[in-house]
């Protein structure tokens, strides 16, 4: 298979909002204690930019033509000196709204070292869409440190091999989805989402301030569930036979209607958006250590009301994902992602969805890498372009759930996303975590 060859659908969308809105491309965050710098970590990149055929590639052509062309430049690092605690967040938000080169490469990385904080390093990656999704992201991390153990401790490197590139993802779909009757079934799938949106009406939040995309720019709010409320979470989610991400859309549904209706809760229709990984579901299965964008997405619709349980909205969520797994549908949203983004492009001042939540869940990567420590790690895709969705990126690393919410300015204000945030961790709280309130114990929430 070459590596060279032209961009699929899916890739296209996000090479658009690439270029168009500076946005979707994927950041991942590493907190890292031990002594990171930067020769380490350039001799690590380099070794993983030969490793993956993609990260290796740039992109070339016209919007109408784009293509993948082996031969990009040295991946960019940057070395920021951090003065103080929290301004790694400052960089993320930075990188978050600059579009990556893709003529030139199709990443760039950051290392942030902290001057008040001894041996506490941030690393930040921000990756194309077009060549990856949550969960290759996460994983690069942990290959990266793998190097940089080898590198520091001075211990040989065996000699690393170039990964064959995947098949376009449309050769990977089932057998019943590729051809005339895919685009058949893509084509359908568009106008049952039109009349989905005609039938239940969802609402979303207000947009604050209009302003044209290329002046709309993405902020993020970092939160934390500790290790107590997380496995809290988790056994309530067992008990009522549901699952962490149905309760987190359950959450942050309650969120955005009691900010829509305020304390009345009168009966409204919200739409949530879940992404999904298809590794599993293609055929041949894809390997984790396979970059590329695997994942689609189910929209789900739904109504509260003044008696609607936590707890049976969750179970709603689930049977809805649960058939939306089942059908076609998965795979004909990459197919015709291009048109639904272009769409999308050509309505800014409508929100896609009221809610979108994109949960890998647990990481499953060591912590330990000799000299380093991987305290946490978490991802975010950059979200500038479009308005009015309450959305998160959520992964789970040694006991701790958290939480990147991502939002487009100055169409929803970081104010609102705080409160929004803050009432969402609320709802889980109230929903499985009656006795901790009732003694006083309350280690939840993490700024």
């Amino acid at each position: 298979m070459t590596v060279n060859r032209k961009l699929v659908p899916i890739e296209q969308a996000f090479e658009i909002l690439n270029q168009s809105a500076n946005s979707f491309n994927i950041a991942t965050i590493s907190r890292i204690i031990g002594p990171l710098n930067e020769e380490i970590l350039r001799q690590a990149i380099d070794l993983i930019q030969y490793h993956h055929p993609r990260l290796n590639s740039r992109i070339i052509g016209t919007l109408d033509n784009l293509r993948f062309e082996m031969g990009s430049s040295k991946l960019p690092l940057r070395v920021v000196n951090n003065l103080y605690k929290e301004q790694w967040q400052e960089v993320l938000v930075e990188e978050l709204n600059q579009k990556i080169e893709s003529h030139k490469s199709l990443a760039r990385f950051i290392l942030v070292s902290s001057e008040s904080e001894n041996n506490v390093n941030y690393l930040i990656t921000i990756l194309h869409h077009a060549i990856s999704d949550g969960l290759s992201s996460v994983r690069l991390h942990s290959e990266i440190l793998t190097h940089c153990q080898k590198i520091a401790s001075d211990e040989s490197i065996s000699q690393v091999f170039s990964l064959p590139p995947l098949p376009p993802i449309q050769e990977l779909l089932p057998k019943s989805i590729q051809g005339w009757r895919g685009q058949m079934n893509g084509i359908l799938l568009l106008l049952r989402l039109k009349l989905q949106e005609i039938w239940y009406r969802p609402k979303s939040l207000n947009f604050e301030k209009f302003v044209p995309i290329e002046s709309r720019h993405c902020s993020v709010v970092h939160r934390q569930l500790d290790e107590q409320l997380t496995e809290k979470l988790i056994n309530f989610c067992r008990k009522e036979k549901t699952t962490v991400q149905a309760a987190l859309c359950a959450a942050f549904m309650f969120a955005v209607a009691k900010e829509i209706n305020g304390e009345e809760m009168t009966e409204i229709c919200l739409s949530c958006r879940s992404e999904v990984s298809l590794r599993n579901r293609l055929q041949p299965v894809v390997s984790d250590e396979n970059m590329g964008v695997l994942a689609s997405s189910i929209t789900s619709f739904h109504t509260l009301g003044k008696n609607t349980s936590f707890w049976n909205l969750a179970k709603a969520v689930k049977q809805y994902l649960e058939e939306g797994l089942r059908c076609d549908d998965i795979f004909s949203i990459v197919l015709m992602l291009n048109k639904i983004v272009q769409s999308l492009l050509a309505h800014p001042n409508e929100a896609p969805v009221s809610v979108a939540i994109t949960n890998i869940g647990q990481v499953n990567i060591p912590n330990t890498y000799g000299l380093f420590e991987l305290e946490e790690i978490s991802f975010v895709p950059g979200q500038a372009a479009f308005g009015g969705i309450f959305g998160a990126a959520v992964a789970t690393f040694q006991g701790k759930m958290l939480l990147n919410f991502m939002f487009s300015e100055p169409s929803i204000s970081k104010d609102l996303i705080e409160e929004l945030a803050n009432n969402a961790i609320s709802y889980i709280v109230d929903a499985c975590c009656q006795e901790l309130k009732q003694t006083g114990e309350t280690p939840v929430l993490q700024l």
